[in-house]
């Protein structure tokens, strides 16, 4: 059996007893630090346990380990740090007014700066924990408002995460300026003056987007996966932040607009819409006679009319224009699906076409008539086709 006089003695400043305790409390806490992890994890999912069913426990566990981990791990290694002493002192200017606004040496230790650098990393970690905490909370959230009929939750949960995990960060930005830097927060919150005034303005657009936000929330003109058009572009939105809206356009591309932007200006929510408008003009050439042209008219609107998945449709010649004969065509759609409506759409330009080749008409396009004084070499009139684009 060791002699506790063996214990007693002195290396590098620290006992051999000192020493024993720095090994074995990092050893075991290197060892057992997943076990630890596993059990406090499950032990916290005990608190939730009303909150969400046992399918949730993998996931919770998951998002919990790895923070946890990091915390035991920081904690066993300032535990086992401060079994020893630190004889090393280093000395830092310091300026002092009561002295002429002098420099003086003050002397900090080394174990003052470890548990400074440790007290850092072990609250970092804290927050991680409670801010892992509020994921799964809003992944359980998620999964109930994804069952539901209502989407407006859909958009909510997202918003409240966002939203929640900013306080947490905020908080613990000040939490370890106060523990870790021993700054007075309060002193500083309170004697921001000026300066608060200041960063409240630079602040003035996000305060905008933020109060935008939950305009979007309570009026509701729109919810996560309706079609919208704000400021020409046309997506479907896919997440409403507390700074701004994120929205899948039909190329696929993410395009993202300030809140404010999405209440102040002019948006349409193409969902909300019950039936789709098509309005064009076609130009029939001018040697189509009047019987041919109001032949074609009818025909088109009692084709329209006549049809499934069409109402209201209406054709009338409309003016005479620089080419051509104008035919005002209009109709809506009753499938609001795209596929379906592009389908539709096709088939009665196709049918227009066949009924005016019927009706011996054909379609206008830009021309140019010359007339010259001088005769030419079949003298007669020529005539040159032109492009649109002349």
């Amino acid at each position: 059996m060791l002699d506790s006089a063996f214990f007693d003695q002195v290396f590098w400043g620290n006992t051999v007893k000192a020493y024993f305790l720095f090994g074995g409390i990092l050893f075991l806490g290197l060892i057992f630090k997943k076990i630890v992890s596993k059990l406090l994890s499950k032990l916290l999912f005990k608190l939730f346990s009303n909150f969400s069913n046992q399918s949730h426990n993998d996931t919770f566990v998951a998002l919990l380990l790895k923070p946890i981990e990091v915390f035991i791990l920081f904690t066993t290694l300032y535990l086992s740090i401060n079994q020893l002493k630190h004889p090393l002192e280093v000395a830092v200017f310091h300026h002092s007014k009561l002295i002429g606004n002098t420099k003086e040496l003050i002397p900090v230790s080394l174990g003052d700066c470890i548990d400074r650098i440790f007290l850092f990393l072990i609250i970092l970690s804290f927050f991680w924990i409670i801010l892992r905490i509020v994921d799964f909370i809003s992944y359980v959230l998620l999964h109930k408002a994804s069952v539901t009929r209502n989407k407006a939750d859909d958009q909510l949960v997202p918003f409240l995460k966002e939203l929640f995990k900013t306080l947490i960060i905020f908080i613990g930005f000040f939490t370890l300026l106060g523990f870790v830097f021993e700054v007075n927060v309060l002193t500083l919150i309170t004697g921001l003056g000026i300066g608060g005034i200041a960063i409240a303005l630079a602040a003035k657009e996000s305060l905008e987007n933020l109060i935008g936000s939950f305009t979007i929330f309570l009026d509701k003109p729109f919810i996560v996966g309706d079609l919208v058009k704000v400021d020409g572009v046309e997506g479907t939105v896919e997440k409403v932040g507390f700074r701004s809206t994120r929205i899948r356009t039909s190329e696929k591309t993410i395009a993202t607009i300030p809140n404010r932007g999405m209440i102040d200006g002019v948006l349409e929510n193409l969902s909300l819409r019950n039936l789709r408008k098509v309005a064009f003009t076609i130009g029939l050439t001018y040697e189509t006679n009047a019987d041919s042209v109001k032949k074609i008219v009818t025909e088109i609107e009692t084709y329209i009319n006549q049809r499934d998945g069409t109402i209201d449709g209406n054709a009338s010649f409309k003016s005479f224009g620089d080419s051509g004969l104008n035919i005002e065509i209009s109709y809506f759609v009753t499938i609001l699906n795209n596929a379906a409506f592009l389908k539709i759409r096709q088939e009665i330009n196709l049918e227009i076409m066949d009924i005016v080749m019927r009706n011996k008409s054909d379609f206008a396009y830009p021309t140019q008539r010359l007339i010259s004084d001088k005769p030419l070499n079949n003298d007669h009139e020529k005539e040159i086709g032109n492009d649109a684009t002349d």
